[in-house]
């Protein structure tokens, strides 16, 4: 599960899950580019990183916009190009608690745009470099796409939106040996589920196969295997990561 010598692009690495897989790719070798909307975070990450010994070049980028994106693009090449993308970014602090019946256009567009539009723009954007190193892609799902989570309704689709999406850019991507899979992890302990009511932690913690919570830790060894060698003839899969909370 080497990456040494690759050149890996995570999307929302400031925190969280995204910053634990920049932290594993470079403890197997490779270095990032940390791409990140929020620039205080971007700041402390790549600091944090850097200080770890990972090689990190840092890139500032909305993935919901697509000149951002493009900047993203011209400054990877610039640096020295790509061998991977994780589509990690994704809004999913404090988005749920309200009936499908009683979503705003507004919140349903804006989950959309940032967790399944994104996805695709930016591999798209990255797609020539990645077709010339026959690349990987890794999209970062949710278990809660399968299980059917109660009062997500926008989340589950853009994450159900993933998963499909990642079956359609494998055919695309595979003539040019660029595999394309997905990782749905479960309720992960990330700041990004701190305000996810009580319940649901519950809920998971009642139903997991494994008895214990599920961290940053736990999602990354996927990651890192679908990014190396040793997933090469992988493609179109969603892994999915959650204790045994749901099989797929």
């Amino acid at each position: 599960m080497s990456l040494h010598g690759k050149r890996i692009v995570v999307t929302g690495a400031g925190r969280g899950l995204g910053y634990a897989i920049a932290a594993a790719i470079g403890a197997h070798g490779g270095s990032v580019v940390l791409a990140e909307r929020d620039a205080e975070l971007a700041e402390r990450a790549t600091a944090e990183l850097t200080a770890a010994g990972v090689d990190v070049t840092r890139v500032d980028t909305d993935v919901a916009d697509p000149d951002s994106v493009r900047g993203l693009a011209e400054r990877v090449a610039e640096t020295g190009g790509t061998d991977g993308l994780v589509n990690n970014a994704a809004l999913a602090d404090g988005v749920g608690g309200k009936h499908f019946a009683e979503l705003d256009v507004a919140a349903w567009d804006r989950l959309m745009t940032v967790n399944a539009r994104g996805p695709w723009l930016v591999s798209a954007a990255l797609y020539p470099q990645l077709a010339a190193r026959s690349g990987r892609i890794v999209q970062l799902a949710s278990d809660a796409a399968l299980y059917g989570s109660p009062l997500l309704a926008h989340y589950i689709a853009s994450k159900g939106a993933v998963m499909a999406l990642t079956r359609a850019m494998a055919r695309d991507a595979g003539p040019d040996g660029v595999t394309v899979n997905a990782v749905a992890p479960g309720l992960t302990e990330v700041e990004a589920t701190e305000a996810v009511p009580q319940e649901r932690h519950q809920l998971y913690a009642h139903n997991r196969a494994l008895d214990r919570a599920q961290q940053p830790e736990d999602v990354v060894g996927a990651v890192t295997f679908l990014l190396s060698d040793a997933a090469s003839f992988i493609t179109g899969h969603t892994l999915v990561v959650n204790g045994g909370f749901v099989f797929s």
